[in-house]
């Protein structure tokens, strides 16, 4: 349905890729620029993570609940715009040929929203965030297997280095006393953060998969439109009671609609980063969530900075630095899924085929 409308390629992947010499990927706009967008979106997770915690204050705790506006706001967006593109006929046939894979995405992308949030019910924060390095762990694994993506072993030294400025900030938590204090059932919440990482994890590489393959706005459609169902059912199931005894006003409205918003821009711009780069990169990008939480604190929560905080997030940003070391012009845009040329893949925003048919591009 896309390919037919694929740009020729101008120059080849090794030739584009040998450019700028050592350090290539680190000199080109489009690292700096996947850098900023993987901290807005660090940012948007620290957002939608407050506003949650807002919710609760107020006394509405509806984690499944919450997800589902967001995932009718993309089905609005973004399956309309499929169906305008392929038309009613074309869309029917996606859904009836390929729709079984955004099924697997939707209920990897639900289930991690849910499990996730459920387990800061039973377990401390510095606990969750000890076990939510777990996603990055299935990530590499996972591509590793079906991806067959390789890394070097400069990208393990980055993804340490960024883990260990995370380990700064959980120390300082600990020191300072702000690591959620006494849990309600340690090992149910642990359990649940797992799971819900190893979704995460397994919703990151299928997606990116799928990104590399497809445009943006068919994946994300998809992904929208089948999690809309499976989030629905959940709701009714599990978030019925909790419905009815939410606190319901003009102030829990408003948080709800932020929340809404700010995972939608989310959802919109994630594609971007895992085309651009891969779902490694992408959690690790996640990672300084805790320090863009704390600066929100100060102000709501009346937080106070520890000096490890600070250091943490510089000591993140250069493993971010270091992962790119080694990588050519192209980055990690080169899926190797997809042939030397890209020639199996999409010539979307931010793909490598698009990069080979328009060199001097940016994106």
């Amino acid at each position: 349905m896309h390919g037919d409308q694929q740009a020729p390629i101008q120059v080849t992947a090794d030739e584009l890729d040998s450019r700028k010499g050592i350090f290539g990927y680190l000199r080109t706009k489009q690292f700096y620029l996947i850098l900023v967008m993987s901290q807005l979106l660090a940012i948007c997770d620290t957002g939608t993570n407050t506003l949650t915690t807002l919710l609760a204050d107020a006394g509405t705790s509806i984690p499944a609940f919450q997800s589902l506006f967001n995932y009718i706001l993309l089905t609005l967006i973004y399956t309309s715009w499929t169906i305008y593109k392929y038309g009613w006929k074309g869309w029917f046939r996606l859904c009836y040929k390929d729709g079984w894979k955004f099924f697997i995405l939707a209920f990897f992308d639900v289930e991690g929203n849910y499990f996730t949030v459920l387990a800061y019910r039973y377990t401390t924060i510095l606990s969750a965030q000890l076990l939510e390095f777990w996603a990055i762990v299935v990530v590499v694994l996972m591509s590793l297997i079906f991806l067959k993506v390789r890394y070097h072993f400069v990208q393990y030294i980055g993804i340490l280095v960024c883990v260990g400025g995370v380990g700064l900030m959980i120390a300082s938590d600990h020191i300072t006393h702000s690591d959620g204090g006494q849990a309600v059932d340690a090992v149910k919440g642990d359990l649940f953060c797992l799971l819900g990482a190893t979704f995460y994890g397994l919703d990151n590489v299928l997606e990116e998969f799928l990104l590399s393959k497809r445009p943006i706005y068919e994946v994300v459609g998809q992904l929208s439109f089948w999690a809309m169902f499976i989030n629905g059912v959940q709701c009714a199931i599990f978030n019925r009671q909790s419905f009815q005894h939410a606190t319901w006003n003009g102030q829990t409205i408003g948080y709800l609609v932020g929340y809404t918003l700010i995972l939608t821009f989310f959802y919109s711009v994630a594609p971007l980063v895992l085309r651009m780069a891969s779902a490694a990169f992408f959690n690790i990008g996640l990672l300084t969530g805790n320090f863009w939480g704390l600066i929100v604190g100060l102000k709501l929560f009346h937080l106070h900075v520890h000096w490890l905080y600070p250091v943490a997030f510089v000591l993140i940003i250069v493993g971010h630095f270091i992962y790119y070391g080694t990588e050519g012009v192209l980055g990690e845009a080169r899926k190797p899924w997809l042939g030397e040329n890209q020639e199996g893949g999409d010539d979307g925003l931010g793909t490598a085929r698009r990069k080979l048919a328009h060199p001097n591009a940016i994106v």
